[in-house]
């Protein structure tokens, strides 16, 4: 690592370990995770720096495995958001006057308790509460979280130096104050690296946050929380809460000192709080800031150019890893008829390899999906399909709950762009494609603009530089991130900002400067050295 302002290391992104067979990272996460899955954990809310309970609590089991219990995470009653809030404005009077550099060194160390001996701990959690694979583990739970953690600290220094012009007769500089009052973040299951990110952002900048996790990844979340902890984050600066999300968010933003909401979730969801924070502001003592990353409906186009195995390669990828529970999965494709007998044929020998099972069997590509509501829907498309004639189901299609809430991998074949699975957020294990006609490629990129309220990410594949000019310039509002020739997916930190627009969120960027800004209130402090004893301007003689 080099050196970066006032000496803090240069982030670099941290290494994907391989968890190959026979590898010691291997054993590690395989014997954490038995470890962990065999006993029961308690978790606790966190409050002003200690653990509360309700005594009302709810138990966790693995999407693979949903009548085991792993353990039972208790649940706020009004007071307790009450009180996540009152200290939480009490400790931003010493929090948000800590010096920067303070409050980075708690998230850098933060980092490295993740990098080394927490590592094991929080994959392992994250395949148990969200199915995730080793690979799909590693590269959120510990890479991409380790990476937030150190990039924000290099994001953060960046601001603070970025300073206004002085002359010889004024001192300017800006002061990056934290948000008066305290903010809000709530968070998904479908990334521990999101669920972390979102409220430690807003702390290392000087912010106060009450969090509420995603009802799915309190186990994460617990161990996000412990990290936190022995990173040394003061009482108070970040607390936790579980349970009715109506209640806790109601009570949070009914008080005159919420200052900001920081949201990974559903676009409808987010459209709701928007309305509700709208609807109470003139209750508050400043506008407060809205930050939000929803939907998508993500797309894949090839052109007549592309190479079919590319293409094949980027669907099975981009669709099927962790189950289609990406923001940024594709869930429709575009493929012309002169390679799509190609790509079909590579695709369908490509989910025949895939294995499917628990995540504690790494040789598994695909597990369950989150619970048993998603399960249900994914199944209602399905069958919907089986029964339209304008659709044909050409790979998966099953689905079985009995032990867990294992979808196939599905394959949906429409003779119709705007059929309803080419249209509907599914968040699963589904894509849709259409076949369209090889010299049809302007006509299908102006489609793809127009199918969807979202735009979140996309890709185009092709070997022609004329086509992929022309999609880049077609797709300009369809997607935040945009990929030529890859999979729409695998946003990383500090190379890849993420965050789309249209009913896919504010397009804040996460992993980027752009987002840090939001949870900042800039106080410009000009400094005269000569104070003028006259009021007269040369003009007046």
């Amino acid at each position: 690592m080099g050196k970066g302002f006032f000496n803090v290391p240069v982030a670099v992104n941290e290494p994907v370990k391989s968890y190959a067979p026979g590898s010691p990272e291997r054993k590690a996460v395989s014997e954490t995770y038995k470890a962990m899955f065999n006993s029961k954990v308690e978790v606790p809310m966190y409050i002003n720096g200690e653990d509360v309970k309700t005594g009302n609590t709810r138990t966790m089991s693995p999407p693979h495995d949903h009548q085991h219990i792993v353990g039972e995470y208790h649940i706020a009653e009004q007071k307790h958001v009450d009180a996540a809030i009152a200290t939480a404005l009490e400790a931003r009077k010493e929090w948000s006057q800590m010096p920067w550099e303070q409050r980075a060194g708690i998230f850098l160390k933060a980092a490295e308790l993740i990098a080394g001996p927490y590592r094991a701990k929080i994959n392992a959690a994250t395949m148990i509460a969200q199915s995730k694979t080793i690979h799909q583990a590693e590269i959120d739970a510990a890479c991409e979280f380790i990476d937030f953690l150190r990039f924000n600290v290099q994001f953060m220094t960046d601001i603070y130096m970025e300073q206004p012009e002085s002359t010889s007769d004024a001192w300017n500089r800006v002061e990056y104050r934290p948000l008066e009052g305290f903010t809000y973040a709530v968070t998904p299951f479908n990334f521990t690296a999101i669920a972390g990110n979102l409220p430690a952002c807003m702390a290392l900048m000087g912010n106060v946050v009450v969090w509420k996790p995603s009802d799915s990844q309190v186990y994460s979340a617990k161990i996000i929380m412990d990290v936190f902890k022995e990173a040394g984050v003061p009482a108070g600066v970040i607390n936790v809460v579980f349970g009715d999300p109506v209640m806790i968010t109601n009570t949070v933003l009914a008080s005159p000192d919420f200052s900001g909401l920081h949201f990974t979730g559903s676009t409808f969801i987010f459209k709701e709080l928007w309305k509700q924070i709208g609807e109470n502001i003139h209750n508050y003592k400043t506008y407060p800031r809205i930050v939000g990353e929803t939907g998508g409906k993500d797309f894949i186009v090839a052109h007549k150019s592309a190479n079919a195995k590319q293409v094949a390669t980027a669907i099975a990828r981009g669709a099927f890893e962790f189950q289609g529970q990406k923001c940024s999965a594709a869930s429709r494709a575009y493929i012309p008829k002169g390679i799509w007998t190609d790509v079909k044929q590579y695709l369908l020998e490509d989910i025949k390899s895939f294995k499917m099972g628990s995540p504690e069997d790494m040789s598994n590509f695909i597990t369950a999906v989150i619970h048993e509501g998603s399960f249900d829907k994914l199944a209602k498309y399905i069958d919907g399909a089986k029964a339209d004639s304008d659709a044909e189901i050409i790979a998966g299609g099953n689905y079985d709950k009995s032990k867990g809430y294992f979808i196939e991998p599905t394959v949906i074949v429409t003779t119709s762009p705007k059929y309803t699975t080419m249209c509907t957020e599914l968040f699963g294990p589904v894509i849709t494609i259409y076949v369209y006609e090889d010299d049809a490629y302007s006509e299908t990129l102006k489609l793809v603009d127009e199918t969807s309220e979202y735009a979140l990410t996309g890709a185009i594949l092709s070997t022609d530089r004329y086509a992929v000019e022309e999609a880049t310039k077609a797709l300009q509002n369809s997607a935040g991130n945009f990929y030529i020739n890859d999979k729409p997916t695998g946003a990383v930190v500090g190379q890849q900002p993420f965050g789309g627009a249209r009913a896919s969120g504010t397009n804040d960027k996460a992993g980027s400067a752009q987002n840090l800004l939001r949870w900042v209130s800039p106080r410009l402090i000009k400094e005269t050295f000569v104070t003028p004893t006259d009021y007269r301007y040369p003009f007046l003689g």
